[in-house]
């Protein structure tokens, strides 16, 4: 009897040695004279038991991991094929207390399916969002979205509905639909794993959003770090092409959309929609003064719907299942599901879906296992490089992962990226880190942040070095709030709530007294 074993193939996978591990498992199979078939599927995103290796019985999937080439043949010894105990088996792969304590509609196929087989894909749910769709006017489609009380993914949380509705009504005699693929946050990783693992729900979410306003051509803005996921989508594409979901006659639906794959221009400050939108039209990725919003003048001056990717691949899920079912997930304000990834100093780092409204202690805890090192939190960041760093006590305050809960807490959620930190880290040159980061980043079209964040960098300088600390955090306050205020996009805005967050929390990491410093970048000015 033929068996199938499955081998994450996507690039974290890979780094950890997955290749050489299915390598080594085809040659023992072959030694042995056994019938298998080795799937390359998604990551699970339990990334701290990578290279993952599971096979398909009759009882379920079984685990087993981290494996290495040398384990191949004491797993054939021990009869894995059929599930046999092995020191690296996990058992079921859905017993797995990190998978079975999620709530995963956007992940559900990821590690699942083969990514490339659009059968596989249709098997487990694929393209009935679509379908459903296609039999739907314009305006239905976004009355669902709006209903869902879906809000983008990538960080500005703005209701997905809207935006789509602001460029249906806009007149013009073209629309366009972007993906920003540009992943370019440290922490964040989700993008990258469905764009790996599943990346037809990306292409399904994208053509319901073609649907919706009216567009015919669509684009995919991928970050140029990812060569194998350029490879693995690029692939996934021309499947969609051959089996007649995207080009002409999409479904046999008698309506059109292509979609085209571009690479980024190797800059942070092109994650921001208007630097990209520049970018694509072949000019310097320089953020676009607004308004007009992409909705309403975007690529080549048309109304263009701009989202990133889990925002498109939560569409799809709210076609597929409908708008009630996805508001049973999450908050009033926050509805569905949320990516986390889980990384830093972290015992078991990953991808975790949990509905909005998840208690961060239990993310870092009860999923993470605290630090690798064993030693206490001191700090986690959330939102990526321009999030807050927050101490270790707000993780006994019960704090929820939702927009409004971190924002009330003095952070962000952003992508949803949480990066963790031991009692050994000195947040002061991570601070300064973040201000170096946002000097060479900042695209350089507003003085706020062009100038404010070389400025911001030498003061925080001279204040760990001791040098007229009082008149310096008189001047960074003052040039915090500049740069928040009159900033033209997020990178010189939101600058500001890493470092005084820093400052605010961890005064003693720079010399300071506790209370020294206490400028909010959600003070009254702003």
């Amino acid at each position: 009897m033929r068996k199938t074993i499955y081998i994450p193939g996507d690039s974290s996978a890979r780094a950890a040695g997955s290749d050489e591990v299915a390598l080594e498992i085809r040659k023992e199979a072959e030694k042995r004279g056994l019938n298998v078939d080795i799937v390359r599927n998604g990551s699970r995103g339990m990334y701290w038991l990578e290279p993952l290796l599971e096979v398909s019985t009759p009882e379920g999937r079984f685990s087993y991991g981290p494996v290495s080439p040398a384990s191949a043949g004491s797993l054939f010894d021990a009869g894995f094929l059929d599930g046999g105990g092995h020191p690296l088996s996990l058992g079921r792969t859905e017993d797995i207390p990190y998978l079975k304590d999620q709530e995963r509609l956007l992940f559900k196929r990821a590690g699942l399916t083969d990514p490339l087989s659009i059968e596989d894909y249709r098997r487990h749910g694929g393209y009935k969002g679509l379908q459903r769709a296609i039999n739907l006017t314009p305006r239905d489609i976004i009355e669902e979205v709006k209903a869902s009380g879906h809000r983008g993914r990538g960080g500005g949380a703005f209701p997905t509905g809207l935006k789509w509705e602001t460029a249906l009504k806009t007149p013009s005699d073209a629309r366009f639909v972007v993906c920003n693929a540009d992943e370019g946050d440290c922490g964040s990783f989700s993008d990258r794993m469905i764009m790996e693992g599943d990346p037809f729900a990306l292409i399904e979410g994208m053509t319901i959003a073609a649907l919706a306003v009216g567009a015919r051509k669509g684009y995919v803005y991928l970050r140029s770090e990812y060569p194998y996921t350029k490879d693995i989508f690029g692939k996934a594409l021309k499947t969609a092409y051959d089996n007649g979901c995207l080009g002409r006659n999409i479904l046999g639906s008698n309506k059109d959309f292509d979609i085209s794959l571009i690479m980024g221009g190797g800059s942070y400050i092109c994650g921001e929609e208007t630097a990209l939108l520049e970018s694509m039209e072949n000019r310097r990725g320089m953020v676009r003064p607004r308004p007009p919003v992409p909705a309403v003048s975007g690529l080549f001056s048309r109304p263009t719907v701009l989202n990133n990717v889990m925002t498109f691949v939560a569409v799809a899920s709210i076609f597929e299942n409908g708008a009630e079912f996805y508001r049973r997930y999450g908050t009033q304000g926050s509805t569905g599901t949320l990516p986390i990834q889980l990384s830093g100093n972290i015992k078991r780092p990953g991808l975790i879906e949990k509905a909005f409204g998840a208690d961060l202690k239990e993310i870092v805890y009860g999923f993470g296992g605290g630090t690798a090192s064993g030693r206490p939190v001191k700090a986690i960041k959330a939102g990526g490089p321009l999030g807050a760093y927050l101490p270790a006590s707000v993780l006994e305050k019960g704090v929820k992962l939702t927009y409004e809960d971190l924002i009330a807490n003095g952070g962000i959620l952003g992508h949803g990226s949480i990066i963790v930190f031991d009692d050994s880290i000195d947040i002061s040159q991570m601070a300064l880190g973040t201000l170096k980061f946002g000097a060479y980043e900042s695209c350089g079209k507003c003085t706020p942040c062009r100038i404010g964040s070389v400025r911001a960098m030498e003061i925080v300088e001279g204040i760990v070095a001791g040098n007229d600390v009082e008149n310096g955090l008189v001047l960074l306050k003052d040039l915090l709030s500049t740069m928040s205020n009159l900033s033209l996009c997020g990178l010189g805005g939101l600058l500001p709530l890493p470092i005084s967050s820093a400052l605010r929390h961890f005064p003693e990491d720079f010399g300071l007294k506790k209370g020294s410093f206490d400028w909010d970048y959600y003070a009254k000015d702003r």
